[in-house]
């Protein structure tokens, strides 16, 4: 039938589209004017942080500036520029979080966002909703922060979220939306002179490894997944891990095992209270 469909619509010349001509349109706005080919922008002179890196990553609470690091991971809305320059005037770099696939609506630009942007909550964040990354208006919003963190002297981004096409984000987002989609924010850091991390999104590490810098993972000696990280070490990048169980936090011999796996790797790795205040740390570096 759809041989005959094709022949019809020829020989009439009318302009039908095929099953697949259909899918293959869907597919190409669904990307939303991304390419997820797009060439890697790696010429510059942004921050790389080196294998091995020590660093302390805050994200509530008052911060703690004090901790003989090199890098620190702090909120990019809630720190103000003064903290920024204040570290880097001590010889820190300074990476900012903010989340590139999640809409929050605590955050100054909440309003920015309209509702078609705006998919399920996260599980375990009822103050959160997945992103439509393929949304023209999320491509604006996002250099929008990028923007922010150019002024407000951050030495890099840790954009959060980056992996909604495996959860159950309320939209039909596909892997190759989510490589558009990471590229873009990649590319974007670096035509603004920041460094870029890649958070999670392990199943796509190896399309990814050359637009970050450094990559960002929770948990992945818990969920025994960090060998996948091992292509960012590989090429001279580090690798910034933070676990949370209760057992690193409480059995010394837990906490030594883990750090010596970890030293192994030349991974980065932090034992953190999961909501990332200041109120333990312990470092395996």
């Amino acid at each position: 039938m759809k041989q005959l469909l094709v022949i019809f619509c020829s020989v009439l010349s009318f302009g039908c589209n095929s099953d697949d001509d259909n899918s293959q349109s869907n597919h190409s706005s669904a990307q939303g004017g991304l390419d997820p080919n797009v060439a890697p922008i790696t010429a510059g002179s942004w921050y790389r942080p080196e294998v091995s890196v020590t660093w302390q990553w805050q994200l509530e609470g008052s911060l703690n500036t004090s901790y003989p690091v090199t890098l620190y991971d702090v909120d990019l809305f809630d720190t103000a520029t003064t903290t920024i320059k204040s570290l880097q005037g001590s010889g820190k770099k300074v990476v900012c979080y903010f989340s590139a696939g999640s809409f929050e609506d605590f955050r100054d630009d909440k309003d920015l966002f309209i509702p078609s942007d705006l998919g399920n909550t996260l599980d375990g964040w009822e103050d959160e909703r997945w992103l439509d990354i393929r949304s023209a208006n999320v491509h604006d919003i996002m250099k929008k922060r990028l923007d922010v963190a150019k002024q407000k002297g951050c030495d890099g981004v840790e954009p959060d979220n980056m992996d909604g096409y495996t959860n159950k984000s309320g939209f039909t987002l596909t892997a190759q939306d989510q490589l558009a989609y990471n590229r873009f924010i990649a590319n974007e850091a670096h035509k603004r002179n920041l460094a870029v991390g890649l958070k999670n999104d392990l199943d796509q590490v190896t399309e990814l490894v050359e637009y970050f810098d450094f990559a960002v993972n929770e948990q992945c000696f818990e969920y025994n997944e960090c060998d996948t990280l091992l292509p960012f070490i590989n090429q001279g990048k580090p690798v910034l891990t933070a676990e949370y169980l209760d057992k690193y936090v409480s059995n010394a011999s837990e906490r030594a095992a883990i750090c010596q796996e970890s030293r192994n790797k030349q991974f980065s790795t932090l034992i953190l209270p999961l909501d990332l205040d200041d109120s333990f740390r312990f470092s395996c570096l």
